[in-house]
């Protein structure tokens, strides 16, 4: 299993169609001390995904027009952003604390590293190619929501994270699964997949067959609680995403409200003097 496989066609043994697929190790402990200065120690990472991102944003459009003549992604168009997913994800799971490993500074992780993903390209629909942004709103509002709703409370599992020294089980199963499910949304939407991203809740441990790779998430196998988790990050995402609409709609009331006063005062009311 690679980061980035190139292969226009289905593979024997691909039942239906083929979802990214994310595969994470679960770590037993978290180094405390890597934990308290996690998102300083991605800071280098942060830089580099920027510059990647401005690439891999050109690439795609290149990637669009390429595979509506094409029906799907040239090979160097695909490995490209397939290559910048994967570093994204790798580093976006550090940050959400699934991984106590520092993540690699190359677009193919070495042998061994616990975080890969698995995407694999058949030929695209160039219609659905055509309305790609559209088709993706309904999965991307979802995936806002449930990020979002993690971020919300990311200083309380950060604290779980760093007393404890490692996630517990339910938290590090919704978490994981915010995490794949985001990397769906980003590979569907990047053209990377035909597959409409799905699988938020898990799948049952029967989902995957038994010869194929397995990690913590593969198959995502969701227990109760974790599906708790990932109900209650969605009303969170809802409900900040509510309050920053609430507050920004009044702001700009507060804001014409004075610009209405300062008005009067610069200018005002002629009254009678026109008579």
């Amino acid at each position: 299993m690679a980061d980035a496989q190139w292969s226009p066609g289905r593979r024997a043994g691909d039942a239906g169609e083929f979802l990214p697929v994310l595969d994470l190790i679960e770590p037993t402990r978290q180094r405390r001390l890597t934990v308290l200065f996690r998102l300083l120690l991605l800071i280098p990472h942060f830089v580099v995904l920027l510059f990647l991102e401005i690439a891999a944003f050109f690439t795609a459009v290149f990637g669009w027009f390429a595979a509506l003549v094409l029906g799907r992604l040239p090979e160097p168009v695909f490995r490209f952003l397939a290559g910048v997913l994967g570093y994204r994800t790798r580093v976006a799971a550090s940050a959400l604390l699934l991984i106590d490993r520092y993540p690699p500074f190359a677009l193919n992780p070495p042998s061994g590293y616990p975080v890969e993903i698995d995407v694999r390209p058949t030929r695209l629909n160039r219609l659905a190619v055509f309305f790609r942004l559209i088709l993706v709103i309904p999965a991307a509002i979802v995936q806002s929501l449930v990020t979002s709703g993690w971020y919300v409370l990311a200083i309380v599992w950060w604290l779980i994270t760093l007393i404890l020294g490692r996630m517990p089980r339910p938290l590090f199963e919704a978490t994981a699964a915010t995490l794949r499910y985001d990397m769906r949304v980003s590979a569907y939407m990047s053209l990377l997949s035909p597959a409409y991203p799905k699988g938020l809740f898990g799948e049952d441990a029967l989902s995957v067959p038994e010869r194929q790779g397995r990690s913590a998430t593969r198959p995502l196998v969701i227990s109760g609680a974790g599906k708790a988790l990932l109900v209650f990050f969605l009303v969170l995402g809802l409900v900040s995403a509510i309050t920053t609409s609430v507050t920004s709609s009044s702001s700009d009331d507060s804001d014409m409200w004075m610009h209405r006063q300062s008005t009067r005062v610069v200018y005002p009311p002629t009254g009678m003097i026109g008579r």
